[in-house]
């Protein structure tokens, strides 16, 4: 399967990270060739790629281009998808403690987007997410994420087994809750090996992926609203456990 890409950054990410196969790359008329676009061009020219001039309604009028195409899109091969193998091995060869993100029905594209771009800036090893009834790693998705999606490694999963094999490799897996009944954040240690749970939009986590978690943890609300969005709740605890992991290797 092929798909487009579009966006400035998307499209710098798809080329950068170098894995998948590339087949055009569209610039629209007028768009000049300086800063990232001429960053572009070069990885482009660095694959054989060649630049086809086209109209900007050509590229606005791809599925799932948004009003962001920047004039630039890029046709590619399917996300490349891993497993969670793949994610274990990578945290071994890094030697540090695993680290993971797992996602239990998110489905806005947005959202997704946000988490995996949040996910890769604070170095997990991998992403898990179920095989179906979620959202898979579109062009909107990899859009939302500004590209970070590319240097991730997606493992589409049965989660309920993907807990059981995280937790044989070590992790504590930490359910993210809003309830009373879980652990405020700064009681919970998130310095060692760790698999983040973050639940469905409306409806949090499942039942037997919630009651899987060794514990649940909330965050602290001071304000007037009763929660956060999946998106921003799960990028808060992403980073919580970045500044544990980090003090806990300062201390070592």
């Amino acid at each position: 399967m092929r798909e487009w890409i579009t966006g400035r950054n998307p499209v710098y990410e798809v080329l950068r990270a170098r894995r998948r196969d590339v087949f055009r790359l569209w610039l629209a008329a007028g768009v000049e060739e300086k800063g990232k676009v001429a960053e572009i061009l070069k990885l482009a020219a660095a694959r054989k790629l060649k630049v086809e001039r086209v109209t900007r309604g050509q590229i606005d009028g791809l599925d799932e281009a948004s009003e962001q195409a920047q004039g630039i899109a890029l046709e590619t091969s399917a996300y490349p998808y891993a497993a969670l193998a793949d994610i274990l091995i990578y945290a071994k060869e890094r030697r540090e403690p695993l680290f993971v993100l797992v996602l239990d029905m998110i489905q806005n594209p947005q959202n997704l987007g946000t988490l995996l771009r949040t996910a890769e800036v604070v170095g997990v090893h991998g992403v898990v997410m179920p095989l179906a009834r979620a959202a898979g790693v579109t062009p909107a998705v990899v859009h939302a994420s500004v590209g970070a999606s590319e240097h991730l490694r997606v493992a589409p999963v049965n989660l309920a087994q993907a807990i059981v094999d995280l937790k044989k490799a070590g992790a504590w897996v930490i359910g993210l809750e809003g309830g009373e009944e879980a652990q405020l954040a700064h009681s919970v240690r998130l310095d060692g090996p760790l698999a983040l749970v973050v639940g469905n939009e409306g409806e949090g986590m499942r039942p037997l992926v919630r009651k899987s978690c060794d514990v649940l943890m909330r965050l602290p609300m001071r304000g007037q609203i009763e929660s956060l969005n999946a998106a921003v709740a799960g990028s808060v605890a992403l980073y919580l456990a970045l500044a544990a992991r980090e003090k806990g290797m300062a201390v070592k």
